[in-house]
């Protein structure tokens, strides 16, 4: 079993990024010293877990936890940096911060380094998360120790419900737009006015009109769908507002 490190301070150590065409220097105090922080750490880039769940769930609460006083959420895997920034451009995660751990300091510091030369991974970090403020871990959620890369709590939502269990998380918003389209950019404003955080899927680059046709039986877009309910264009956005 992981034991926890609640109450101890985050180790102290530099991580190489790579910040353009420059290499800069990171330290732990920068990241942490006044300041709240969530840390999720994940085994590996690109890796399916990570890529489908962990990390865009904790990308879309973003302006949540926000609002909780959480200054920062940092992404922490054993990769080096060009692979972190990678995945970061892949996965168009603007609100988090990527930390390429490279050589295992921090998750070797926090007793999280496990041995994965089944998969040829080499070391990697077990899965976990956790709440920091000015440098000092407040509340950790490790990962069972089962076989495998179990995923039960250290999901956004589980850290959500410690920082803020009296919070109503809004349902998730997806929203099939094109470019150079009014309706979609009316549909987008209603969803900013009200405060409703929503993922973009644009038609030629993100999908086609055969996935629009195959979701919502409809080929025109602006297309909302709200915690998997297809609402329908702007004119039906804006009547589910005002009902709401």
């Amino acid at each position: 079993m992981f034991a926890t490190q609640e109450g101890k301070p985050v180790p102290q150590v530099i991580f190489h990024t790579r910040q353009g065409d420059r290499w800069v220097d990171v330290t732990t105090e920068e990241l942490f010293k006044d300041k709240t922080v969530i840390v999720f750490s994940l085994p590996g880039a690109f890796t399916p877990t990570c890529s489908s769940s962990h990390l865009p769930r904790y990308n879309e609460l973003y302006s949540v936890f926000a609002q909780h006083g959480v200054d920062t959420i940092l992404c922490v895997s054993v990769n080096d940096t060009f692979v972190m920034n990678a995945w970061k451009a892949e996965q168009r995660a603007e609100n988090i911060t990527f930390i390429p751990d490279g050589n295992g300091d921090f998750t070797r510091g926090m007793e999280m380094l496990v041995e994965k030369a089944d998969l040829g991974f080499g070391a990697r970090s077990w899965r976990y998360s956790m709440l920091v403020r000015d440098g000092v871990i407040e509340k950790m959620f490790v990962e069972p120790n089962k076989p495998g890369d179990p995923f039960e709590v250290s999901d956004a939502d589980t850290l959500l419900r410690y920082l803020a269990p009296e919070f109503k998380v809004q349902e998730s918003v997806s929203l099939f737009t094109k470019p150079g389209c009014p309706f979609c950019t009316k549909a987008k404003q209603m969803l900013i006015d009200n405060h409703m955080p929503f993922e973009e899927i644009v038609l030629g680059q993100d999908a086609t009109t055969v996935s629009l046709r195959a979701v919502s039986g409809r080929a025109t877009v602006p297309q909302v769908f709200i915690g998997g309910r297809h609402i329908g264009g702007s004119d039906d956005l804006e009547q589910y507002l005002l009902s709401a």
